[in-house]
């Protein structure tokens, strides 16, 4: 199981939308038959087949091991991640584009360069995973508080130029074997995490 799995499919972004489904993903981050899961969402075990079904045909959730009881085999199931992120690809049409509007100061232009950044990221991993490699990335992740407007205004301009100066650094146009890597730095006010995860 991945600790975190990105869905480019949209009829897998679909599948997963669904309120019950994603109940059943959240249940499954432990092996459970059917009639496990029925007892604990009090949904007919029926019902419950018909959801995990869905689920399995877009790669959500995956067979761990079948039991025989009696005259019945039961399947258990797992999630086949803790957690999921919706790439922007499944919604390809209208995906957010950051060339559109490159504005470093505008909250939708974040947003933009956050979106392709799931959108690439997920793509990585996909590739990586049908390859059995791993993807080489770095990710910083902190918190700041700025005492004035002016020193949050301050901050960015020395980031930026720190960056820049990096990049000038270690870029080489012409490196044969070189790959190139997107940096992508963002500083945005802190969500608290109750008002992130909707309590």
């Amino acid at each position: 199981m991945f600790s975190v799995a990105v869905i480019e499919d949209p009829a897998a972004a679909e599948v997963s939308l669904d309120p019950i489904r994603a109940r059943l993903l959240a249940e499954l981050a432990e092996p459970a038959s059917a009639t496990m899961l029925a007892a604990r969402v009090d949904l007919p075990r029926q019902k419950v087949n018909y959801h995990l079904r869905a689920l399995e045909a877009h790669g959500l959730v995956e067979l761990v091991e079948e039991r025989r009881k009696g005259n019945v085999t039961e399947r258990m199931m797992r999630a086949t991640a803790s957690s999921y992120v919706i790439s922007p690809a499944a919604l390809a049409a209208v995906q957010p584009d950051p060339a559109q509007s490159p504005d470093r100061l505008s909250a939708r232009w974040l947003l933009a360069v956050a979106g392709r950044l799931v959108r690439d990221v997920g793509v990585l991993i996909t590739g990586a995973a049908k390859a059995e490699r791993r993807v080489a990335t770095f990710a910083l992740d902190g918190e700041v508080r700025f005492a004035s407007a002016a020193d949050r205004a301050a901050f960015a301009e020395e980031l930026a130029t720190a960056v820049t100066t990096l990049v000038g650094k270690y870029h080489d146009e012409t490196a044969e074997k070189g790959r190139p890597h997107r940096v992508v730095v963002a500083v945005h006010p802190s969500v608290p995490e109750e008002t992130a995860s909707g309590a």
